[in-house]
C-alpha cells in the first residue's frame, strides 16, 4: 500500500480566476515519470471553483470521466447536447470516446468543490456518452466497465467499518472525515494504491465519505 498525502498533490489551475486545483498524478506542466498512472486511474483531481469561475469549453478523446461534487453545484454542457447540474451525491461520467468538449462551470452562488477522475479505457476511440445517477446510494457500486473498474462510495458513520474490495489493484481517496487504513490515518485529500489488497477494511475515526476504485488488471 502506498499513502498519498493532501500536501504531497501538485497545485494547479488559476486562483486569479478562481480556479484552485490539486492533482495526484502527473498532470498538466506537472510531470513526474513514476506517476502516471494506477491501474486504469490516471488523473484524481480536486477542483475548487468560486462562484461565476470555470473551464471554458476544451476537449477530451480516449478517456473515461468520472465526478463527485463534494459541496456546490456543478454546471456541465458537451458538444453531444447534454447539459445538467451536478450536485452533491450524484455520479457523473463522460465517456469520451474519439473526442468530445465540454464546458465545467459553477454557476451558482457558493463556492464549488469537486472530485475528478480519469479512468483510462480498455480500447480507444467509438462514439462519446454520458450518464448521471442522481443521489446514489451508499455502498451501491458504479461499473464502468470500459476501464474494467468498479466505484464504491462509502459513507461511514464514527466508528464504522467498510471493507476495501479484494482486487488487483484498489484506488482509496479521502473526500471528507478521518478513516483508519491498515494502521495508517487518512484525512480529507488523503488517497491509498493498493495492490492485490486481499481481507482489508478501513475504519472511521470520525463521520467520512470515501471513494474506492476497483481496478482490474
Amino acid at each position: 500500500m502506498s499513502v498519498r498525502y493532501a500536501d504531497d498533490r501538485y497545485p494547479g489551475g488559476d486562483p486569479s480566476a478562481g480556479i484552485e486545483s490539486s492533482h495526484a498524478f502527473s498532470f498538466g506542466p506537472f510531470y513526474d515519470p513514476d506517476n502516471l498512472r494506477f491501474g486504469a486511474v490516471i488523473a484524481c483531481n480536486e477542483e475548487r471553483l468560486a462562484p461565476g469561475a470555470g473551464f471554458d469549453e476544451h476537449p477530451h478523446s480516449h478517456t473515461e470521466i468520472v465526478t463527485w461534487v463534494v459541496e456546490g453545484q456543478l454546471t456541465h454542457r458537451d458538444s453531444a447536447g447534454n447539459a445538467t447540474l451536478v450536485r452533491p451525491g450524484d455520479v457523473q461520467r463522460l465517456s469520451a470516446g474519439g473526442g468530445v468538449r465540454h464546458v465545467e462551470r459553477n454557476d451558482g452562488e457558493q463556492p464549488l468543490v469537486f472530485v475528478q477522475m480519469w479512468l483510462a479505457p480498455l480500447a480507444p476511440g467509438g462514439d462519446p456518452r454520458y450518464e448521471i445517477v442522481h443521489g446514489i446510494a451508499d455502498s451501491t457500486p458504479y461499473a464502468l466497465p470500459e476501464a474494467r473498474a468498479m466505484l464504491h462510495v462509502r459513507r461511514l458513520k464514527e466508528d464504522e467499518r467498510s471493507a476495501v474490495p479484494d482486487a488487483a489493484y484498489a484506488y482509496l481517496h479521502v473526500v471528507r472525515g478521518l478513516v483508519v487504513l491498515a494502521g495508517v490515518e487518512l484525512g480529507p485529500g488523503d488517497s491509498a494504491r493498493i495492490t492485490d489488497s486481499d481481507g482489508l477494511e478501513l475504519t472511521a475515526l470520525t463521520p467520512a465519505e470515501v471513494l474506492i476504485w476497483e481496478l482490474g488488471s
